[in-house]
């Protein structure tokens, strides 16, 4: 009987899989173009690193970001995007893929999650704007032709349009932690409104770099510049010409059943369309989202921040009580505090410690300027300052941010920090400036205003970041290790440089607990569980880990 089930099971899962497959294919059709179809992408090289194509240009400055010019209608800036970033597109597929082999080794759950992101995303395009549908499928052109196998182009980049939506709804356990804040009036030098944000999304080193400050001059709408990656049209940093600016923060989400409008599109259209936060509510709450978000809106027109709460029910706007506002990962609304998911997310207690740390940040030096704001997004300790290692997730600077942003709506001024994480120059932008240059002029020298950049942080120099180097290639060494079963196994020698290269952070003792009860050391793994359950640990569910490893390889001893 249990084999008939089997193989009953076995052929429904087929026929499942065989149905998403014709269902997904058939499903979402190319947008219509009401223009002629562009079929010469060819770009001129006016120099090294600096390309153009037709009235777009991307250059790579001396800071080592990428700095890209778009102009036009939709479909013809998403060509634009692909011809110029094609190099840098392959890159970041190759990057995204690779992750996602590290973390899911075997081929018949790569396949099923192939099938099952497909079933998710079926209905995307619906959901959409015509204008980015277009601008999308402008850029999936121009895509490598070596993934084919996993979808076709436009499929795929519509569905990584949604990969930030679908990573933080699949991995609640363990939902990375951005950090936002905004200070005007009594609480900024100059009473002008301030914002910072660290973008804490990380999917390993090679998808971090080549770091992308686009500057859109669409043909509808406002202009408006955004901190992205090749290939990417959506927003998660941005400000528009009117002083309008949206950063993004995930928030818990029950895992959704079909996907909708992704957040990074909600936020693109607020960015090209509002210049009050009440225009952005607006748009907000006309899209329908298939995860949980905030988006932090920063307006020179109103002075000040409004927060857009969004979960795929409910839409709230919230306002502060005083001149500031910090945002870490849980709801404040009187809408959607009280949620379910919420409350659990507030019972895990790193994001109300984060928030903490930042109000004692905020109290210890207002007036807040930009180089202030950037000390507060690089700082690494707990409360009061306690050492609790490098990489905790409870620290504002958890030293995996793909990039960080300063906002100076008055001024139209934007810090983006250079590589890496945002222990790099704060590299700053005048929009007046950027924009002024008449449209379609390939830039003659870079669009950062060298004047106004921040220094570098003292840290990356130190003998203290090597140290962090080795522990987060370990890390990721011992991580890869225990998904895979691939690799060397660590030496003694490396087991000794692992735990003096982090000794402050549970993190070390946590990674080596796990890694000696996957090498059924049951001793050795009692041991470093001990010693990180003494540590500053961020989550509630990580104490657990440790501590039912611990009843686990006390179990294993008493068995033998």
């Amino acid at each position: 009987m249990r084999v008939l089930t089997y193989i009953l099971g076995a052929v429904l899962g087929l026929f499942i899989i065989l149905a998403v497959v014709f269902y997904t294919q058939v499903r979402i059709a190319d947008p219509v173009l009401e223009e002629e179809r562009i079929t010469d992408t060819r770009i001129d090289t006016l120099g090294l690193n600096y390309y153009t194509y037709g009235k777009s240009a991307l250059k790579l400055n001396d800071k080592g970001l990428w700095e890209l010019h778009l102009v036009g209608a939709p479909y013809e800036r998403g060509v634009a995007f692909g011809a110029l970033g094609k190099s840098l597109m392959g890159q970041k597929e190759e990057a995204f893929i690779g992750e996602i082999r590290n973390r899911v080794p075997s081929e018949a759950f790569l396949n099923f999650l192939k099938y099952l992101v497909g079933w998710f995303n079926r209905d995307m395009d619906e959901y959409v704007p015509q204008e980015q549908l277009l601008e999308i499928y402008g850029s999936s052109q121009l895509m490598a032709d070596h993934f084919d196998y996993i979808a076709p182009k436009f499929h795929r980049a519509l569905s990584y349009h949604g990969a930030h939506d679908i990573g933080h709804a699949l991995q609640n356990m363990n939902l990375v932690g951005c950090t936002s804040f905004a200070t005007w009036q009594e609480q900024s030098e100059g009473k002008r409104l301030l914002i910072g944000r660290n973008f804490d999304f990380y999917f390993g080193e090679d998808f971090a770099r080549d770091k992308v400050v686009a500057f859109y001059r669409p043909d509808q709408g406002y202009k408006f510049m955004s901190v992205t990656w090749a290939g990417f049209s959506g927003v998660v940093s941005g400000m528009n010409e009117k002083g309008l600016t949206v950063t993004l923060n995930s928030a818990k989400s029950d895992i959704p059943t079909k996907g909708k409008t992704p957040v990074s599109l909600i936020a693109r259209q607020i960015l090209q369309y509002a210049s009050t936060i009440q225009e952005a509510y607006e748009i907000a709450a006309s899209f329908d989202s298939f995860v949980a978000e905030t988006f932090l809106i920063g307006s020179k027109l109103d002075g000040k921040v409004g927060l857009i709460e969004k979960s795929p029910g409910k839409t709230a706007l919230h306002f502060a009580e005083d001149d500031r506002m910090i945002i870490t990962n849980h709801f404040q609304s009187k809408e959607l505090f009280p949620d379910p998911l919420n409350q659990e997310y507030v019972g895990e207690q790193v994001s109300t410690y984060r928030y903490q740390r930042v109000e004692q940040l905020l109290d210890s030096l207002q007036p807040i300027t930009a180089a202030k704001a950037a000390t507060i997004l690089r700082d690494k300790a707990g409360l009061d300052g306690k050492n609790i290692g490098l990489g905790n997730e409870k620290a504002v600077n958890q030293l995996i941010a793909h990039h960080s942003v300063i906002f100076s709506p008055d001024e139209l001024l934007v810090w983006v920090s250079a590589a890496p994480y945002q222990l790099g120059e704060y590299v700053a932008y005048d929009l007046k400036q950027v924009f002024a240059d008449e449209p379609g002029a390939a830039p003659a020298s870079y669009a950062y205003t060298d004047s106004l950049t921040i220094a570098a942080d003292p840290f990356l120099a130190s003998p203290a970041y090597k140290q962090y180097e080795y522990f987060a290639r370990t890390r990721d060494r011992i991580q890869h290790y225990m998904f895979t079963g691939k690799g060397d196994p660590l030496s003694e020698e490396e087991v000794k440089a692992f735990e003096e290269s982090n000794p402050n952070s549970f993190l070390t003792w946590y990674y080596l607990g796990d890694y000696f009860k996957n090498q059924e050391d049951w001793q050795r793994a009692i041991g470093y569980f001990e010693k990180g359950l003494t540590k500053e640990i961020a989550r509630t569910s990580e104490r657990k880990h440790m501590q039912e490893g611990i009843n686990l390889c006390r179990e294993k001893l008493n068995n033998d």
